[in-house]
């Protein structure tokens, strides 16, 4: 039970160990792209590929849909960013409950965007926990769990890095769940990550360039964190934050070089991955060469 791309590794994995998967379960097709055309997700579009039988309702709270996955009789049903929430009967269902893949070392950041939280708050590290279900969000126990430095890493490369990681773990625990016994969370350091609002991506230069350096990263790829300029609105995809270099505090979003290098508060960065609206991603020099943004300007 799954739908984007952080999913993908644990479907391949469980038909790489010879798991019989009697079903998957993943969103509905939904508009995406510039033609905004129904668009499989990325798990369902895996299944197909495996010509593995794909089911897509759009709630599991109808007595209906409840009975058809129960129909299936499954061991045990394995949850990666399905997006739906499951009910008590659909967690009854297979002989062992579900297992939820979660990318956070809980009990920190339960909830939608575990990632993306721990690196906006300058979090060491992040991980993976395989969890048995139960109705909290996010309150189950933790069966196995693996751990990652974040270093300077965004959303999307830890993303990537979890799912991989996530899928060799649930292996080891649907080899053995004896050895694996559910391990109730603490009740201590619980932190919760509300999904993100696409408006917490306008960059705020009144932050400090670590903050701001931090916010790049949790929203690259997506929604990206932006600023404004001349009508424009530009993705910040990549930069650095700079050692101070003894020079007057500047005002908050003054760029002051012909680098894109802008003052926060305190201290400064500069943009080396950038896109402008409707544009390809590019190198911030490629940029400056056809639209330059000059020393002096104050960005909002």
């Amino acid at each position: 039970m799954g739908t984007p791309d952080f999913a993908v590794p644990a479907l391949r994995a469980l038909i790489d160990a010879g798991h019989d998967v009697c079903a998957v379960y993943t969103q509905p097709p939904r508009p995406a792209n510039r033609g905004k055309q129904p668009t499989a997700s990325a798990v369902q579009q895996m299944a197909e590929t495996l010509a593995l039988p794909v089911f897509t309702p759009a709630t599991l709270k109808t007595a209906e849909a409840q009975a058809a996955f129960a129909a299936h009789a499954a061991d045990i049903a394995v949850v990666a960013a399905y997006g739906l929430i499951l009910p008590q009967a659909v967690l009854d269902a297979p002989t062992h409950g579900c297992l939820n893949i979660h990318g956070s070392i809980l009990p920190r950041w339960r909830g939608a965007a575990p990632v993306q939280r721990a690196i906006l708050s300058g979090d060491r590290e992040t991980g993976v926990a395989i969890m048995q279900m139960e109705s909290g969000l996010d309150t189950g126990p933790v069966r196995a769990l693996a751990t990652t430095l974040i270093a300077d890493k965004t959303t999307g490369d830890l993303l990537s890095e979890l799912a991989q990681m996530g899928a060799q773990i649930l292996l080891q625990v649907l080899a053995d769940l004896p050895a694996h016994p559910p391990v109730a969370q603490s009740s201590k350091g619980v932190l919760h990550a509300p999904k993100i609002d696409k408006s917490e991506a306008q960059i705020d230069f009144m932050n400090s360039a670590a903050q701001t350096e931090r916010q790049i990263r949790a929203f690259a790829p997506a929604p990206g964190a932006w600023f404004a300029f001349a009508g424009e609105r530009f993705k910040v995809l990549a930069a650095d934050v700079l050692p101070p270099d003894g020079s007057t505090i500047a005002r908050p979003g003054l760029v002051r070089d012909d680098m894109l290098t802008i003052s926060c508060n305190p201290g400064c960065i500069r943009i080396s991955r950038i896109q402008r609206a409707g544009k390809a991603p590019m190198d911030t020099a490629d940029l400056l060469r056809g639209f330059p943004i000059p020393a002096g300007t104050i960005l909002s």
